[in-house]
């Protein structure tokens, strides 16, 4: 036989089956983890939410006509020189502290050679007039506690709908609950220019149903994670809630840059729009479990398999003990204390933008920028300081529960005091906008504080303790608003602004102590499912609860090692129930 005829002959070995062919589409998703992409769709909802959430509270400084420029004059907006009067753009001119009348004064009291300027001036200020016609800027006479009533209106229901989103999400899901509350948010905030224009009651009841909306989106995102993220990723996939903080960072740049060029209406057009386009990536691409995802790789769907079913095993299905909770003094304290940080961080959010335009006198651009920025920085900050709060219990320096009280303090005492110097200051705008930066970054300290204490004190009830906590610190939310709005009535008066902050400093360290007396890191009894006589002898719910994760290699890399019979195996190394 020729050597020709060799290559005919059967072989013994089975041959190799041709593998399928996959579209460069389907190779270039199989790379990208579905855990990734749920954190992004995590991250850009919290973004989009609080977009929507908060636009308002920067383009009412442009929707409401600004009453003081008609009646009273302060001095220390109103430029000192006809030199700087000429230099001045006409959107300052008109939205300045001076009337048209008082301008001419001024012209013709520096003298001739300036008339013709002044005529110029006067000219742009008709112009700015014209715009303000065209609904470029605000034709609003809502009064301070109006504006007040309409910020606050959103946290009304946000409050009420904390519960009721756990419950939801326990019937419907994360996808549908989440998905729908975006999708209700940007319609109204598409309908607000519209509500605006017809009266402010509409508008009240638009951010009203704005507010119960997205009052189900944290316990929703919080019921997705124990099903989807293995433990030993949960802090890192946690982040992605900060991506809140992002929200209002760009949401006022953003309104002051659209505001300056193409007025306050469109402000809302693009959030809601923004808002519509995230709801279809989320439906496209969320799913409640790995089991329904059609695109997760067998790979990742056994390594998160693996890694959670143990996990989640001990609080799924187990019945939430209300009670205990509510009378709970770690829980209270939680959500006493975050009642401080809350309030003199919505001094920052919302009173901020108005506190810029009337007392420091920058322009709308200039207002959203500064306005925005700190909260830029504030996400930075928080990765920090979870960090360092890590490295803390990791190396032992210090004890659990002592880092989170120290966290929480440096969130709201140290805020708490840099805004009583804000107030002091008054115009010194150098010095008050860095203590504003740093006041802001310290606030994000409780991610590392109080906000982790949820899950330090109920890993398996964290989604409704968080409700319960949120029900009582997120009343600062609308309280805060309503008190701006009765103390400030002259928004150019920094008397009025100083008891202000001085209310949010008394406020953000006596809700401190509440944590300091009462806060513990300790997992709390009711936290356990109640065992069943009939089928244990022994408790071994809070032995199992508290057993390290036992991490070996698996197909990711990371996972449980498991026996023939289905139990885990016991390492040496893995005996000890010290956490």
């Amino acid at each position: 036989m020729d050597e020709k005829g060799i290559k005919f002959l059967p072989t013994t070995t089975k041959p190799r089956p041709r593998m399928p062919k996959v579209g460069w589409r389907r190779s270039v998703s199989d790379r990208i983890p579905a855990r990734l992409v749920l954190y992004f769709l995590s991250w850009s909802g919290f973004l989009v939410s609080f977009m929507m959430r908060n636009d308002i509270n920067f383009a009412l400084v442009a929707m409401v006509r600004d009453s003081s420029s008609n009646s009273s004059v302060n001095g220390h907006c109103a430029p000192s020189s006809m030199a700087a009067l000429v230099g001045s753009s006409p959107s300052a001119v008109t939205n300045g502290n001076f009337s048209e009348s008082l301008l001419l004064g001024n012209f013709t009291a520096n003298g001739d050679d300036d008339v013709g300027a002044g005529i110029d001036l006067l000219m742009g200020a008709d112009v700015v007039a014209e715009r303000r016609d065209e609904n470029l800027y605000g034709n609003f006479d809502w009064d301070s506690t109006v504006q007040a009533v309409i910020k606050g209106s959103f946290y009304w229901c946000y409050v009420l709908s904390q519960v009721a989103g756990g419950v939801a999400t326990q019937y419907f899901g994360t996808k549908s609950v989440f998905g729908w509350s975006q999708f209700f948010t940007a319609a109204c905030s598409l309908c607000i220019p519209y509500a605006s224009d017809i009266h402010y009651g509409v508008v009240i009841l638009l951010r009203s149903i704005q507010g119960f909306a997205s009052g189900l989106t944290w316990p929703a995102m919080y019921a997705i994670v124990g099903y989807w993220i293995p433990p030993v990723e949960r802090s890192r996939f946690m982040s992605s809630f900060q991506g809140f903080s992002i929200g209002i960072g760009l949401t006022y740049p953003l309104c002051g840059f659209i505001i300056a060029h193409f007025g306050w209406r469109l402000v809302f057009y693009t959030t809601g729009t923004i808002g519509m386009i995230w709801c279809l990536f989320w439906y496209l691409l969320a799913f409640n479990t790995p089991q329904e995802h059609p695109r997760i790789t067998p790979e990742e769907l056994e390594y998160i398999e693996l890694n959670v079913s143990e996990d989640i095993k001990n609080g799924q299905g187990m019945k939430v003990p209300w009670k205990k909770i509510f009378t709970s003094m770690p829980v209270y304290a939680i959500g006493l204390t975050t009642f401080g940080r809350i309030w003199v961080h919505y001094t920052f959010i919302m009173s901020g933008p108005e506190y810029m335009q009337k007392i420091l006198c920058f322009d709308i651009q200039q207002n959203g920028l500064l306005s925005g920025t700190p909260f830029l920085c504030s996400y930075l900050s928080s990765v920090l300081f979870c960090y360092i709060a890590d490295i803390l219990v990791h190396k032992q320096l210090m004890t659990l529960t002592n880092v989170r009280k120290l966290f929480t303090a440096l969130s709201q005492i140290v805020p708490g005091v840099l805004v009583l110097l804000v107030g002091y200051l008054g115009y010194n705008i150098v010095t008050v906008l860095v203590l504003w930066f740093v006041a802001v970054t310290f606030i994000t300290a409780s991610y590392a504080g109080a906000m982790a204490n949820i899950v330090d004190i109920a890993p398996n009830l964290a989604g409704p303790v968080l409700a319960f906590a949120q029900t009582i610190h997120m009343t600062a939310s609308f309280l805060q608003p309503l008190v701006t709005g009765v103390m400030v009535t002259d928004a150019q008066n920094l008397n009025q602004w100083l008891h202000v902050f001085g209310v949010s400093s008394v406020v953000a360290i006596s809700c401190y102590l509440v944590f300091q007396f009462f806060g513990t890191a300790e997992i709390q009894p009711w936290n356990y499912p109640v065992p069943d006589p009939e089928v244990c002898s022994t408790d071994d719910s809070a032995v199992i609860a508290n057993q390290p994760m036992l991490k070996v290699s698996s197909v990711s890399g990371a996972g449980f090692k498991y026996n023939r019979s289905g139990g885990v195996d016991d390492d040496d190394e893995n005996d000890s129930s010290d956490n």
